[in-house]
Formats: structure tokens, C-alpha cells, sequence
């Protein structure tokens, strides 16, 4: 099996594991990450309607980065504050965070840190 797969397959044992214990509501939603090599996306969802409340990557906010590149911790944070304030703007300020079977570290966490910084409780 090659690297890339291997990799993949763990992650998303990962992800299965995580998404056994945790689950989003309309008041506290799931705070869902998916990171790519170049861009980062997040979506709060919830579970029990099955809709998502509200999403963000740093595809949709590329214009308002200070640097073109999008696969940095400092877009990641930017994403973790319009996500938030889009949340914010919503009535709900608690979420559950789902890393997506991700390491928490790098981009992933400081998403996290963004959304935490905007004003979100998780």
C-alpha cells in the first residue's frame, strides 16, 4: 500500500473514531475541519437536522488574506474568526470541534485558536 493511502486510511479511522463520540445540535453545533494542501475548510453542522449552519474556507476568504498563499496557520486563523463570527451572528456561541481525524496541531489548531479568539466556546 502506498504512503498517501495509508495515510488517508488512518485518517479517516481517526475520523470514524472521533465521530462515534461527538455529534452537533442546533445549539451546539459541530464544528467539522477538513484540511487540504492548499486551502482549509470549516463547517458548522448539525447532526440531528442534517444542515449545515454555517461554513468557511480560506477559498471564500482569499481576498481578504494579506498573503495570497492560503495553506498557512495564518489563513487557518482567519478562517477560525469568520467562521465564528458567522456563528456569533447566529446566537449560538458554543460548538463541539471536530478535527476531522486530523493531528491537533498546525493549521488545525490554529483554527481553532481563531475561532476561540472571535469568541466561541468549545
Amino acid at each position: 500500500m502506498e504512503n498517501a493511502a495509508k495515510r488517508l486510511k488512518g485518517r479517516l479511522t481517526r475520523h470514524r473514531r472521533l465521530r462515534k463520540k461527538i455529534s452537533g445540535t442546533e445549539l451546539r453545533p459541530r464544528l467539522a475541519v477538513f484540511r487540504s494542501a492548499m486551502h482549509i475548510y470549516v463547517q458548522a453542522v448539525d447532526d440531528i437536522a442534517g444542515r449545515t449552519i454555517a461554513a468557511s474556507s480560506t477559498a471564500v476568504i482569499k481576498k481578504s488574506l494579506k498573503k495570497t498563499y492560503t495553506g498557512n496557520k495564518d489563513a487557518a486563523k482567519a478562517v477560525g474568526a469568520d467562521v465564528a463570527k458567522k456563528l456569533l451572528d447566529k446566537s449560538i456561541s458554543s460548538v463541539v470541534f471536530d478535527r476531522g481525524g486530523f493531528v491537533y496541531h498546525g493549521r488545525v489548531q490554529a483554527l481553532a485558536e481563531g475561532a476561540r479568539e472571535a469568541g466561541l466556546k468549545f
